[in-house]
């Protein structure tokens, strides 16, 4: 074997290997790159009785990203049964600057699950929000053609759904203290609220590196319920915050603006910016 190409396999290793690492699988639709144009966002939300009505705030938050930030900001509702789902539309992805999941236990094409791919293997950036840790989870088979993609959680977000507490507790929400000066916490006030919906249970997290910002507790358990990670060379953020009534609360508001301004790599609004 030559020596150069020793050198080539080594370093693939080691890129897999490393904190932070993103084994997202392979392409199926080619060389194609995505374009860029602007600051474009692209949510991906599933209306169904157990997705806490994302179909219905995450429209809204959109709204306010145009009008308020001057991003553009798209959202397309998924339609089909769960182990053949569709997003009508996704090759908008292509022309995408941020992707933002929010939906449940959906397979997808192998073309469309391909696109998403791709899209991460530009490097560019995902937030996960809530049910994003089930996102592609899909129990028993899927149709010819159909995909699950359950390493997206460990690979992708950095960590497992490991089940959720009772919806009646609530969650008290603490910003981690090593982390507040992060710019994702800029403005989040206070440092400690109360949230409806059930605590997600994800710890450890698989990531031990990811930078955790904020904290949730309920009955006798505490866990990340907010952080940062690399995977490859995408920033993602992911949250489990995301109750309907969560998106009404100034903090959790204010933590997905600046959330996407850091993905995107600009500069975060201070309170009373960017309002038009």
């Amino acid at each position: 074997m030559r020596a150069s190409t020793l050198v080539l396999i080594l370093l693939g290793i080691v890129g897999l290997l490393a904190p932070g690492g993103c084994d997202i699988g392979s392409s199926k639709v080619g060389d194609q790159q995505p374009g860029t144009s602007g600051d474009r966002i692209l949510f991906l939300v599933s209306e169904d009785p157990h997705n806490y009505e994302a179909h219905k705030s995450i429209p809204v938050f959109a709204d306010t990203l145009r009008k308020n930030y001057g991003l553009h900001a798209k959202v397309i509702q998924g339609e089909g049964e769960p182990n053949a789902f569709r997003f009508p539309g996704l090759e908008a992805l292509r022309e995408t600057d941020l992707l933002v999941i929010f939906f449940r236990r959906r397979a997808l094409s192998t073309d469309q699950l391909a696109l998403i791919r791709q899209y991460l293997e530009t490097g560019k950036p995902l937030i996960g929000i809530r049910t994003a840790n089930h996102a592609f989870s899909v129990r028993g088979d899927n149709p010819d053609g159909y995909e699950s993609w359950w390493e997206f959680v460990p690979e992708v977000l950095g960590c497992e759904n490991r089940g959720y507490g009772r919806e009646a507790d609530g969650v008290n929400v603490s910003v981690v203290p090593e982390t507040a000066e992060h710019p994702i916490l800029k403005g989040v006030e206070p440092n400690e609220w109360h949230a409806e919906g059930s605590l997600y249970l994800v710890k450890p997290l698989n990531d031990t590196t990811a930078t955790v910002l904020l904290t949730g507790s309920a009955a006798d358990k505490t866990e990340p319920i907010a952080w940062t990670r690399m995977c490859g060379s995408s920033r993602v953020f992911y949250t489990s915050l995301g109750y309907p009534t969560n998106f009404q609360q100034a903090p959790f508001h204010r933590l997905l603006i600046n959330a996407i301004h850091w993905a995107l790599e600009r500069p975060v609004p201070s309170a009373g910016e960017g309002t038009r």
